[in-house]
């Protein structure tokens, strides 16, 4: 292979482009295609395309490789927040499926690439030319610079070459039609008036009554609307660590060593003060501590020897605390009695029924917990929400009516049996935007009014914009300059030819992967 490389030093530049990548920059081009490699274990894919497996390695070396790509496009570092937003990893692994997909294809078609072929499109890439003439030092220096053997490089290039010559196979089929021609040709010089009628729930509202069984159908098909939350009602106790702490005796020595474990939260503005200053402090810190740590203990003695009965009046009195209730409430709307008790909250919905559960300290002290009532997640009686699905199913009901509305009119209107009194646009020409008179921006309208004939007048379809349904019917086309197309056809042919070729590409990548076995491995779709 370097031999043939050698013999094409002075070939003249062919430009050659990697897939995604535009970019002739060594850095940029190695992107490397997944094959899939013989013995790893079953899990270690990336994703599997019929019999071919792309291997993680092979999967994040695309993924560097196309960061770096983008990263010398917008010339920045692209933080994770840029590459999620971006569908980084999505658009590395899709590529590499599209280009087994290809790789197989081209496999099947029959389609070879030559050593000789190989030479010259590596001879094309500046990267590897010095005065425009390839440089096979250079070649090696870029190689060895990447960590990439000439032959895995070599070999990728073979690859990308049967792809790229199965794509030609495909876009030299595709060909733009006569009539395709003349449709673009009209698009540019003809002028338009359409007859239209549009439907909205608005217009129908009026007529919309409701049952009590539609309203349980609404409320049944939208459940998740409707449900209410879990709510829990609690039982519970506080040991306020304060007036523990009331009842509590400390020494200085107790002080001294509070003092010594926390002697960050005593500094001044020359640095840490001496016990003697701040020995008050120390002591009432050192006190409040106590105190909790006390708290924690009664209420953890006392949870323990309630724990089989899971009496909390008993754990109470022990305790000398009163038993406190709660209303009824939500995981995101506590009690207000605890709110901000965020961890009480949190250990109060994982309790089961008829159990007791803590101790739970926070600032405010050491909690017993016990279940009260728990009401499950439901969607409640239609009595008790009719007021927010009436119109909720109103509104629904008066979009099927006005669709069926629209439906109809288009059925008697294909029969030539409609007395449907229709708006008229006037007179326009084409709009790549979509903007149409009386009507708006509809570009879908737009591409369907400019290919309907005096011949076939009529849209066979509906066209829903916004929160309405329209049908469209010409009333007059104007053809401008006709004379002058078939000067100007073989133009328009080679104007839109690569818009027909991608429209090729894009059909035959759908029908391959209609066809094929792909497994994206889970953890990468959760990434």
């Amino acid at each position: 292979m370097l031999g043939i490389m050698r013999k094409y030093k002075q070939s003249i530049i062919i430009k050659f482009v990697f897939g995604l990548i535009v970019f002739s920059f060594i850095g940029t081009i190695f992107l490397v295609w997944g094959r899939g490699e013989k013995g790893l274990s079953g899990s270690d894919y990336a994703a599997r395309v019929d019999k071919a497996k792309i291997s993680f390695e092979e999967y994040q070396k695309y993924l560097y490789r196309l960061r770096n790509m983008y990263m010398q496009i917008y010339g920045k570092t692209i933080t994770p927040e840029m590459e999620q937003q971006m569908g980084l990893k999505k658009r590395a692994i899709d590529a590499m499926i599209d280009n087994a997909l290809l790789r197989n294809e081209a496999a099947r078609m029959g389609i070879e690439v030559t050593k000789d072929e190989v030479a010259k499109e590596i001879a094309a890439i500046p990267a590897f030319q010095k005065n425009g003439s390839f440089d096979f030092q250079m070649y090696q220096n870029r190689l060895r610079g990447e960590r990439i053997t000439p032959a895995s490089f070599e070999e990728s290039v073979k690859e990308e070459m049967l792809i790229k010559k199965a794509r030609q196979q495909i876009t030299e089929k595709a060909a733009v039609s006569d009539e395709e021609a003349r449709r673009a040709y009209g698009k540019q010089n003809d002028r338009i008036d359409l007859l239209f009628a549009s439907f909205s729930p608005a217009d129908v509202k009026g007529e919309v009554k409701l049952t009590e069984q539609e309203l349980n159908s609404y409320i049944q098909g939208h459940q998740e609307q409707f449900r209410t939350p879990e709510q829990i009602s609690l039982f519970y106790i506080v040991v306020n660590p304060a007036m523990v702490a009331a009842k509590l005796h400390l020494t200085d020595e107790e002080a001294q060593t509070y003092y010594q474990k926390n002697i960050d939260r005593f500094q001044g503005k020359d640095g840490f003060l001496p016990f003697a200053e701040v020995k008050e402090r120390a002591k009432e810190a050192a006190l409040q501590a106590k105190g909790a740590r006390e708290a924690y203990e009664m209420a953890a003695d006392a949870l323990n020897k309630n724990l089989k009965s899971a009496d909390i009046n008993s754990a109470a009195a022990a305790l000398g605390v009163k038993v406190n209730e709660t209303p009824l409430f939500t995981f995101t709307a506590p009690a207000a009695q605890l709110a901000g008790e965020t961890e009480v909250i949190k250990r109060a919905f994982a309790l089961k029924q008829g159990e007791l559960g803590g101790p739970v300290e926070t600032a405010r002290g050491t909690y017993i917990l016990k279940i009260k009532e728990r009401q499950p997640a439901a969607v409640p009686p239609l009595a008790r929400i009719k007021a927010r699905v009436e119109p909720l199913a109103a509104e629904e009901k008066a979009r099927q009516l006005a669709q069926k509305k629209a439906d109809d009119a288009l059925a008697l209107l294909s029969n030539g049996k409609s007395t449907l009194k229709m708006q008229e646009t006037g007179i326009f020409g084409y709009s790549a935007k979509g903007e149409i008179p009386r009507i708006g921006v509809a570009p879908e309208i737009m591409e369907a009014a400019f290919n309907l004939t005096v011949a076939a007048p009529l849209a066979k379809t509906l066209y829903r914009i916004g929160d309405r349904w329209y049908l469209i019917k010409l009333k007059n086309r104007m053809e401008l300059n006709r004379e002058d197309f078939p000067k100007q056809k073989e133009q328009i042919k080679l104007s839109l030819l690569p818009q027909k070729q991608q429209e090729a590409l894009a059909l035959w990548m759908k029908e391959l992967k209609s066809k094929a076995k792909i497994e994206i491995n889970p953890s990468l779709l959760a990434e």
